[in-house]
């Protein structure tokens, strides 16, 4: 069975420039040479603690960041060296969930459109199809149809996470990448 996601060595530095005129120039390794595999159907948790470089690692797998060095295998496709046509194709079967929430939420946007902008840029749909979908991807995280004609800031932090989490749903990708996915849950008893 081949693996859905390798990371061979991965690297991320961001230079640092000091000295007199800004000449001499020093790197923060945010991630440094990381190898993972994730199989179908498994799940992988990267830990540690603030600022180790775990936000960096997954911006950099989606190739959000450049990375410095290293390769990112998806389904058996090198995906910093394809033409960003095909990349983009293929970014339908990864989708990402990010830290912070709100900052991810276009406020302008109703949540139906928020979660169905997905759907909207792969050209996936009629008008009918994707309100359907929509409503049953945010039954799927605990929201009701009723939300669906309401703003970001009308949430709490956990509804946003959960708005999040159906606009990752909606396209059924193959891998989530998740970027502290609970912290933001409200507390259900």
């Amino acid at each position: 069975m081949s693996n859905l996601l390798e990371v061979y060595k991965l690297s991320k530095y961001f230079p640092v420039r000091s000295g007199l005129f800004n000449r001499k120039k020093k790197y923060v390794y945010a991630v440094d040479e990381i190898s993972f595999s994730v199989g179908n159907r498994e799940t992988l948790g990267l830990v540690g603690e603030s600022g180790c470089g775990k936000s960096t690692a997954s911006r950099t797998i989606l190739n959000l960041l450049t990375p410095t060095s290293g390769e990112v295998w998806f389904q058996g496709k090198n995906m910093f060296e394809m033409h960003p046509r095909e990349r983009r194709k293929l970014r339908q079967g990864i989708q990402i969930i990010f830290q912070d929430p709100f900052g991810s939420l276009n406020p302008r946007l109703t949540v139906e459109r928020i979660v169905e902008e997905p759907l909207l840029t792969h050209g996936i749909g009629d008008r009918i199809s994707r309100k359907q979908e929509v409503e049953k991807t945010l039954s799927e995280v605990g929201l009701l149809p009723e939300h669906m004609k309401r703003f970001p800031h009308e949430f709490s932090g956990g509804q946003r996470q959960r708005i999040m989490l159906a606009r990752a749903l909606i396209l059924k990708p193959k891998l989530i990448i998740a970027d502290e996915p609970v912290s933001a849950l409200d507390v259900s008893v």
